[in-house]
C-alpha cells in the first residue's frame, strides 16, 4: 500500500520545549520535533511547515485563522494534516480550523504535556499516534480531531481538564471519538456537530467576560465603549447574571451588539429556564444569544467568524440556534 503524504506544522508549546535558565521555553524546530520518533518515514511521507515557535498563549486569533489558510490553500496536495499546538490554546486554535475549513481529509491537533527533558514524556508518542490517525482511511470525514494519550477527541466537543495530567483532555458530555491500539485506529462515532462556514476574514475585535458573585457591570460597560463587535458572557448555571450585569447586557443588545450567553461551569447547557431578575429566560426575551453547551471560548471564536462573515445580530442568533451551540 502506498504511504500517505502527510503536512506536519508545528506552532510551538510545550512539545517543542526544554528547559532553559528562565523555566522551560520552545527550543526545538519542527524538524528537530519530527526527529523525535525513530523510523517515521516507514509510516508516511512527511513534508513539514514551521508556522511558528511560541508558546500557546501567544497565539492569537489571527493566527489562527492564517493557520486554516494555510491548510485550505495545502489541501489538494496531501492526504492529512497533523498541528502541534501547546496544550494552553490547543481547543480554541482546533475549533477554529472546525469552523472555518471545508476538507473532508483528516485534520489532526497534538501536544504534550511533559517537556522533552521530563521522565515519561508524552509528546513523541502523541506526535506519532497523530500521525498514523492522520494516515487512517476511518479518519476521513471525521472533522477536525485531537489526539493525545492515546485517544482520539473531536475539537468541537474537547476540553482541557488538568494543568498538569498526561490525560489533560476530557469531553464529558460526549466521549471520545476513537482510541489508538498497537495494531489499529478504532473509531466508536462520528461526530454529530459538522458545521462549517467560508470566510475570507474574522473580527477578532470580541471580548469575553466571566461572572461572579457581586459583579458589577463595569467590563460589560467597558466592552460597549471601547466599540467592541461582540461580547461573549460566561454568565451562571444554565445562563443567569445578577440584575445589575442584565442591565448592561440589555443596553448592549440596545446598541446592536451581539451578546452571546455561555456558562462557567464546564459540563451542560445554557437555556431560558429561570424568569427572575437576571434569569436566562429574560436574557433571551429580550435578544441575547444561547451558546447551548459551547464554553466561553469557543463562543467567542464562533462569533468572531460570523462577524467576519458580516452576519447581522438576527442571522447570528440563528445560527447559534440552529447549530445549537
Amino acid at each position: 500500500m502506498d504511504k500517505k503524504k502527510i503536512l506536519i506544522i508545528t506552532t510551538g508549546g510545550t512539545i517543542s520545549m526544554k528547559a532553559g535558565f528562565d523555566g522551560v521555553v520552545p527550543s526545538l524546530t519542527g524538524s528537530q520535533i519530527v526527529k523525535l520518533i525513530p523510523g517515521i518515514e516507514r509510516t508516511a511521507d512527511i513534508e513539514l511547515i514551521e508556522f511558528s515557535n511560541i508558546p500557546s498563549p501567544m497565539m492569537t486569533p489571527d493566527m489562527m485563522f492564517s493557520l486554516s489558510q494555510i491548510i485550505s490553500s495545502e489541501t489538494d496536495n496531501y492526504d492529512g494534516f497533523v498541528i502541534t499546538h501547546g496544550t494552553d490554546t490547543i481547543e480554541e486554535t482546533s475549533y477554529m480550523l472546525f469552523l472555518t475549513l471545508q476538507t473532508k481529509k483528516p485534520v489532526v491537533f497534538t501536544a504534550a504535556m511533559r517537556s522533552n527533558e521530563e521522565t515519561g514524556l508524552d509528546g513523541p508518542r502523541n506526535l506519532f499516534n497523530a500521525i498514523r490517525v492522520a494516515c487512517c482511511p476511518k479518519s476521513y470525514d471525521r472533522g477536525v480531531m485531537l489526539t493525545v494519550n492515546d485517544e482520539i477527541f473531536s475539537v468541537r466537543e474537547v476540553y482541557k481538564s488538568s494543568t498538569s495530567l498526561t490525560n489533560a483532555f476530557d469531553a464529558p458530555n460526549y466521549g471520545v471519538l476513537g482510541m489508538i491500539d498497537a495494531d489499529d485506529i478504532i473509531f466508536y462515532r462520528k461526530s454529530e456537530f459538522r458545521y462549517h462556514y467560508i470566510t475570507d476574514k474574522i473580527e477578532s475585535d470580541v471580548d469575553l467576560i466571566k461572572l461572579c458573585s457581586g459583579m458589577s457591570r463595569k467590563f460589560i460597560d467597558y466592552s460597549v465603549n471601547t466599540g467592541a463587535k461582540g461580547i461573549v458572557i460566561e454568565a451562571f448555571g444554565r445562563g443567569n447574571v445578577n440584575p445589575e450585569s442584565k442591565k448592561a447586557v440589555f443596553d448592549a443588545i440596545d446598541k446592536n451588539i451581539p451578546v452571546v450567553i455561555t456558562s462557567r461551569v464546564p459540563n451542560g447547557r445554557v437555556l431560558g429556564v429561570y424568569g427572575y431578575e437576571g434569569g436566562a429566560r429574560q436574557l433571551e426575551e429580550k435578544g441575547a444569544i444561547m451558546g447551548y453547551d459551547l464554553n466561553g471560548e469557543k463562543a467567542r471564536l464562533k462569533l468572531m467568524v460570523l462577524l467576519g462573515m458580516g452576519k447581522t445580530v438576527e442571522e447570528i442568533r440563528n445560527i447559534f440556534n440552529a447549530d445549537r451551540g
